[in-house]
């Protein structure tokens, strides 16, 4: 946590119970016998940091003892009022997340819960369990699918699963009927109340030293009887994953009696967790141009000028770029009629996927017969982006081993479709994990799949007039033809720069467990980024396991450690284990070279060629690619086609490997590639 000025805070005053059923707190500022810690919970500076920045870890405080919520031996539900202030704390290029949840529970620690987007509520395993008896106010800042999440900024009420029963955005509600929007983790300071009475839920919330809004967020009928015990704990809960972010309390009240206690929370003076903004510099330069003598008239009109004529020829230019490249690509171009014909109306029995920006469906052009795969792309969600990055990389790019454009369709409304070749076998990662073993691609496969697609890399690399950065290589996006052969596809994430230059964007985009440390402390991408989501790919498909499961270490940090420990081809597929039939030094020179392309170093990592020359068994390399490669590992590579030699390597006493993993030092763990990205 930064350096702060601290407000000067009253003490914490548990107030006394009024009968068994009543219990009034309020804490201006926490001490440590105040609430139980669990996890990295911890009282500093008398602010209740639930989180800080260690990555996947949960923080949960509760108060010590438990409160009464239903008379006894009744069904009756006692009310309750609650208010607290919490700030979420960005830290400056970090990528910041999760979120944070009032609960109750029946039972103190965090048994039974995860990390990352579960938030320290439950774990996979236990959510939507009727027998959970947990209750929270969730303060979500990650979209997850899994949780039918509206956006990654909603309040949320949830029973017994993240699944919640009622969410909004953030905000509040003025007096005259205008919403106003706030970012949960800008680093400001809010309040919350939350009142629950006669089957009702209120959640509202405001900027910290706001009178309360008199509508609520959240107004919902909620009957809590199967989830409240007799007796419950109430506290806070919160986690951070690869993103990372403090989850703070500065102040909390409750009562089961006083529904005005929230008056005794102390609004003013709180530290401030908003990062300080960089410093403006040509401010002044601009106000003394303006202010210059005589000038101050025209130069005003000049700019009303100059902003008038500037946005009519960008709209002119706009226009007439758009007319060149829809020239340039118009004898791909199909009509929607034909596309609509060729889908039967987009019928729903031809549906073979659902894409990122909707589905997809199977279709055959009229004049031919050709089976093709129909892309719809919205124009929402930077939907314009990736219809020109898909058209401007792969609508000119050919390669046996990348999926091929068909054509492309521009509807009025703002709509886009693009038209592929259509790959009979689907995608990559259902033969690996969604089939038996009686269907699931055997090991030769898998490796002639991996050449495949470092074919198709290399040509993006190195073997088109400009260099393509893919920056979404994943066994999702790797798509199979009628003879099994595998093609990579999805360009929308595609960016195209000329040989010797440097990508520019610095907008962290690709899918989580395949990015690249170096992308996360940068944003920029580049061929080592792609070799890296590459490498993720290898170990996935020969381990049979997806880079992050839930309950289970992440892939590459698994793998790095067996191969340590000389037992890197336990990480071989189960299923192909049992199967055998495999040639162990091939299994181990492939999965020596994905943890060389995920390697934390890009300068370690091979070049796409020689990963290609690997794959293929062609050891040797010229002097210009052997500089580099890591020379350790080259002699390895060189000797008996694996990375060891006949005296020293993996498997053997000596574990050169470990050498190899410790030779380029990092602050960040191999587990650092996992981030939030489609």
């Amino acid at each position: 946590m930064a350096a702060l000025k601290l407000p000067i805070l009253l003490l914490s005053f548990p107030l006394l119970f009024c009968s068994i059923s009543a219990l009034d707190f309020v804490f201006n500022g926490f001490n440590s016998t105040d609430v139980f810690l669990y996890g990295n919970a911890i009282i500093e500076s008398r602010i209740l940091a639930l989180t800080n920045q260690t990555s996947f870890s949960i923080g949960r405080a509760l108060y010590p003892s438990k409160i009464p919520t239903r008379a006894p031996n009744s069904s009756r539900l006692y009310s309750f009022s609650t208010s607290f202030i919490f700030a979420m704390a960005p830290y400056r290029d970090t990528l910041p997340g999760h979120g944070l949840v009032f609960i109750f529970v029946r039972e103190t620690g965090i048994h039974g819960t995860s990390s990352a987007q579960n938030l320290g509520f439950l774990n996979f395993t236990l959510n939507g369990n009727p027998n959970n008896h947990v209750f929270g106010i969730e303060f979500d800042v990650f979209d997850n699918e899994e949780f039918n999440d509206p956006d990654d900024n909603h309040v949320g009420i949830d029973l017994n699963s993240l699944t919640s029963t009622a969410t909004e955005e953030a905000g509040f509600w003025s007096d005259d009927g205008s919403f106003n929007r706030f970012r949960l983790n800008s680093g400001e300071n809010y309040q919350v109340w939350i009142d629950y009475s006669d089957f009702q839920m209120n959640v509202t919330m405001a900027p910290a030293g706001m009178k309360r809004p008199r509508r609520p967020l959240i107004n919902a009928s909620l009957n809590l009887s199967h989830i409240f015990t007799d007796e419950m704990y109430v506290g806070f809960t919160s986690s951070t994953g690869q993103l990372v972010q403090g989850h703070n309390i500065l102040a909390w009240s409750f009562s089961n009696s006083n529904f005005s206690l929230s008056e005794s929370l102390i609004t003013a003076g709180l530290p401030s967790f908003v990062l300080p903004k960089d410093p403006i510099t040509k401010s002044k330069w601009f106000i003394a141009g303006v202010t210059a003598g005589g000038f101050l008239f025209v130069f005003f009109i000049a700019t009303i000028l100059g902003i008038f004529i500037a946005d009519h020829r960008r709209r002119a230019r706009a226009r007439a770029e758009m007319e060149d490249w829809e020239l340039e690509y118009w004898p791909h171009r199909i009509t929607y009629q034909e596309i609509e014909s060729a889908t039967k109306g987009f019928a729903e029995e031809n549906v073979i996927g659902i894409g990122g920006n909707g589905k997809v469906h199977k279709g055959v052009l009229t004049g031919g017969g050709s089976e093709v795969a129909v892309k719809r792309i919205s124009h929402e969600n930077d939907g314009m982006r990736e219809f020109l990055a898909e058209i401007s990389s792969i609508g000119r790019l050919k390669h046996r081993n990348l999926v091929s454009l068909r054509g492309w369709c521009k509807k009025e409304t703002g709509n886009f479709l693009l038209i592929y070749d259509y790959m009979e076998n689907g995608s990559l990662d259902k033969w690996v994990f969604d089939c038996d073993e009686r269907n699931m691609l055997r090991f030769e496969d898998r490796i002639r799949v991996l050449k495949n697609v470092a074919s198709g890399v290399l040509y993006l690399h190195e073997g088109w007039e400009s260099k393509v950065l893919h920056r979404d290589i994943k066994a999702s996006n790797v798509l199979l033809d009628k003879d099994m052969n595998g093609r990579l596809g999805d360009f929308g994430l595609a960016r195209v720069h000329s040989h010797n230059q440097v990508a520019s964007t610095t907008r962290i985009v690709g899918t989580m467990g395949y990015i690249a440390p170096e992308l996360i402390r940068t944003g920029r991408a580049s061929t080592e980024t792609d070799v890296f989501g590459f490498g993720v790919l290898i170990l996935e498909v020969m381990c049979g396991r997806r880079p992050i499961e839930e309950g289970k270490p992440a892939l590459v940090d698994w793998v790095r450690r067996l191969a340590a420990e000389g037992e890197i081809t336990a990480a071989v597929d189960e299923r192909l284990r049992k199967k055998g039939g495999w040639n162990e030094e091939e299994v181990e020179r492939v999965l020596h070279l994905g943890l060389l392309c995920v390697h934390p170093d890009p300068k370690t990592r091979p070049k796409m060629r020689q990963i290609v020359k690997i794959l293929e068994g062609k050891i040797e390399m010229d002097e210009n690619e052997s500089e580099s490669m890591n020379a350790y590992l080259l002699e390895r590579l060189k000797s008996q086609g694996t990375w060891c030699d006949s005296s020293v390597g993996f498997g053997h006493k000596h574990p050169t490997f470990e050498d190899f993993l410790q030779s380029s030092s990092t602050s960040m763990s191999w587990s650092d590639s996992i981030v939030v990205g489609r």
